[in-house]
């Protein structure tokens, strides 16, 4: 059985047990077929200096979500100082660990500082390296020289993996190889995104059953589109007045949408709800008319494909990877930043009737399928000795 270390923020950690369920969920089926680690770098900053997100709070280093062993570590940083030197102050931390473990192939997620990280430790243990791209890395760098090191990590890692075609088009574009670099697009857990009864989803959630529900599940960031939802749901109420929008997750800005929630005077129809559980998610995705992302960038957004598989219609942006998943055969696709479009969009396919199990059948790519091709990967990169064993 090969020996796979992986290392990576963009995992669930004490903190935020919600963060990286798409990487998590693809490692727990891994973890039948390999003996599999998680190296968590967790940024430690002095406490003078420490931001008032939680984020930033000290892990529980016990922590270990179900299925896939984990190991948490505390890395010194400085809030955006230390940014282009969290990679190599990882891969120093990490090294100890990562030899003690005996890795065939070491797996970053997130390219940088994370695969940078493993990227060093590969080289300094002379065994391969495989980094991930989800999006928000090549999307959202912060700075010219981590911007050099994002491409170095594309240049030298044994191979690349993307979320999407649009994704891998972007690294190829800052230097990766192509034989090398493969599209992986994201699955769901069909075990637990199916059809399931709206009405005994609203009962369970206090929904009004003649509600027209439009659901919004993720970070509470404005980069999501969440003002331009509130703009477009204002838009509509006054015609739909049975309109309801619930948004429910964390995340930086949640004051900031309140605030355009109240500007709009939309507080009686436009709820923002905790993050949920996530066996609730399926559950308000069940009680749903649509599921709404308008976002600004996207990698492979997973709750497009659970809302599909869930039986439900999506309106989402033309943005990343998204026209590769929704079609207008499943809901439909609108410029980002655009509240007027959005509110059209949200009321044509308010106004359709759709087939729950014919969306379904679009949506239903599973864990165990995303698994498999990526070990293909992993696997392409092991001696022989250890395919073997596998």
């Amino acid at each position: 059985m090969p020996r796979i270390a992986v290392i990576t923020r963009y995992f669930p950690s004490s903190a935020e047990p919600w963060q990286g369920r798409s990487l998590y969920e693809t490692l727990r089926v891994l973890a039948r077929k390999a003996n599999l680690r998680v190296f968590y770098p967790n940024a430690s900053y002095p406490s003078w200096l420490k931001p008032r997100s939680r984020v930033y709070s000290n892990l529980d280093a016990s922590y270990s979500p179900l299925g896939v062993r984990a190991s948490y570590f505390d890395i010194p940083a400085l809030p955006v100082l230390s940014r282009p030197f969290n990679g190599w102050i990882s891969a120093r931390a990490l090294l100890p660990a990562v030899r003690a473990f005996a890795p065939d192939l070491i797996f970053g997620c997130y390219l940088y500082p994370d695969c940078y990280a493993a990227l060093k430790i590969g080289k300094a243990l002379a065994v391969p390296v495989v980094a991930m791209s989800i999006g928000s890395d090549i999307n959202r760098i912060g700075d010219p020289l981590s911007a050099m090191l994002t491409r170095s990590v594309l240049r030298e890692a044994d191979a690349v993996v993307t979320v999407s075609a649009d994704l891998r088009r972007k690294v190829l574009a800052m230097g990766a190889v192509p034989r090398t670099t493969r599209a992986i697009v994201n699955g769901c857990d069909l075990s637990v995104f199916h059809p399931s009864d709206r009405l005994a989803a609203r009962r369970r959630l206090g929904i009004d059953p003649s509600a027209e529900a439009i659901v919004y599940i993720g970070r509470m960031d404005v980069r999501k589109g969440l003002r331009e939802l509130v703009e477009a749901a204002a838009l509509l109420h006054a015609q739909r007045p049975s309109l309801r929008v619930y948004m429910i997750g964390e995340g930086p800005d949640r004051t900031l949408i309140e605030s355009a929630i109240q500007a709009n005077n939309a507080a009686a129809y436009i709820h923002t709800l905790p993050a949920c559980a996530f066996d609730e998610v399926a559950v308000w995705m069940a009680a749903a008319d649509l599921v709404t992302l308008p976002s600004y960038m996207e990698g492979c957004p997973n709750v497009i494909l659970e809302a599909l598989a869930c039986g439900q219609p999506v309106v989402a942006t033309n943005v990343g990877g998204i026209p590769e998943i929704l079609s207008g055969e499943s809901g439909e696709l609108v410029p980002p930043r655009d509240s007027v479009a959005l509110a059209h969009a949200l009321a044509s396919v308010l106004g359709r009737s759709w087939d729950a199990s014919d969306l379904s059948e679009r949506g239903s790519r599973s864990w165990e399928t995303v698994a498999a091709e990526l070990f293909e990967v992993f696997e392409s990169l092991l001696p022989v000795r250890v395919k073997g064993s596998a």
